[in-house]
């Protein structure tokens, strides 16, 4: 069913207006994935047409794109996408700052504690001691990632457990804005045996003393990059600073696509939205500012890897995941994050004038706005 951009219109504003406990009939469930789908397809239209203008594109097994050296792309992204996933550990649950595209926006101080003197690993509670029946009653993971806000906060209690795993040889990175690295921190972590460093340069929209903070961190600790959200204020702050940022000598920047959960997309109400198959939804500029960057790096002849970090990177990660955790053919994790299709999130890309499908027809008996009542 190619619906029409004025029908899929008509039926998303209508859609709009239904109590979420009501939910879809079958037939409107159809009209609606079917908007979705048209809407699918001509972003990925623009995003391939893109990605022919960036000659020396790569991939990774099929999974993502990059430009740039191998030896510079992450190892922490190889271990997500090929090895045995994203093994994520939690430990702090608040953050220094707040960030319109925070999957946690407008509820930093409403998140759980892990507990004192644990660590959340694969959703069990853990104490340092504990690691070593970890490590030798399950698989071992190719890599772990430090997550859950802003682990600079209490950076000092991070330095036991990094050395714990760096003596079992896993890859280890963590994540950061940056804003309270020093010179003292950062060379505790790198002699921790912390492997990779990512810094969200789009938090502090470019802030001068997180740029220093990304050269501090090349000193100390084997890799560093930059793993921001593709916004357009990120890509506004980061162009004037591209040559200071460049010195830094950071190894990868990945361009994460951004995308939007119930906390945040209040802050992007009338973008241009689209859904990655059912999954995340996303401003169709964001995987676009990810292409402008790959070029400029190509033409710049960049020393480091710039990643296509996007929703399909994140579909072929769960994958892969499912896929090492002896998940039947097809099992994926992925999917949205919304409890039902956010269908006033569409309006806006399809009342835009320069938006097109590529495809349109006339929808049968029964599935027309005028059927729909009956």
């Amino acid at each position: 069913m190619k619906i029409s951009k004025r029908d899929a219109y008509t039926w998303f504003q209508f859609f709009a207006s239904i109590p979420e406990d009501e939910g879809l009939m079958n037939y409107q469930e159809e009209i609606a994935f079917s908007v979705l789908s048209q809407i699918e397809e001509a972003v990925m239209k623009k995003h391939a047409d893109m990605k022919k203008g960036i000659k020396s594109l790569k991939t990774l097994c099929g999974r993502t794109h990059y430009v740039g050296p191998d030896d510079k792309f992450s190892a922490g992204c190889r271990s997500c996408l090929t090895g045995s996933g994203l093994t994520a550990i939690r430990k702090t649950n608040k953050c220094n700052i707040q960030c319109k595209f925070c999957y946690n926006y407008g509820e930093l101080d409403q998140i759980a504690p892990i507990g004192e003197g644990m660590w959340e690993i694969g959703g069990t509670k853990f104490r340092i001691e504990d690691i070593d029946l970890l490590m030798s009653t399950c698989k071992r993971p190719t890599g772990i990632s430090y997550v859950y806000l802003e682990p600079f906060i209490e950076i000092e209690k991070y330095y036991e457990i990094i050395r714990k795993f760096h003596e079992y040889g896993i890859h280890q990175h963590m994540y950061t804005n940056g804003l309270l690295a020093n010179e003292e921190n950062l060379k505790a972590l790198g002699e921790s045996g912390l492997d990779e460093l990512r810094f969200n340069l789009g938090a502090s929209n470019c802030a001068d003393i997180v740029i220093k903070n990304i050269a501090i961190a090349k000193k100390y600790i084997p890799f560093v990059g930059i793993e921001t959200p593709m916004t357009k204020e990120f890509y506004a702050s980061f162009l004037p600073k591209k040559e200071k940022v460049l010195a830094t000598g950071f190894d990868f920047m990945n361009c994460a696509e951004l995308h939007l959960n119930p906390n945040n997309i209040i802050n992007y109400e009338g973008e241009n939205m689209y859904m990655y198959r059912h999954g995340y939804l996303s401003p169709v500029w964001s995987r676009e500012i990810t292409y402008k960057i790959m070029k400029l790096a190509e033409d710049e002849n960049w020393p480091c890897a710039v990643h296509d970090c996007a929703n399909e990177t994140k579909f072929a990660r769960d994958l892969n995941l499912r896929a090492k955790e002896g998940g039947w053919f097809g099992a994926s994790s992925y999917g949205s994050e919304f409890s039902c299709i956010p269908f006033e999130a569409f309006l806006p890309i399809l009342s835009d004038d320069e938006f097109e499908f590529l495809e349109e027809e006339e929808l049968p008996e029964g599935y027309r706005p005028g059927d729909m009542f009956f």
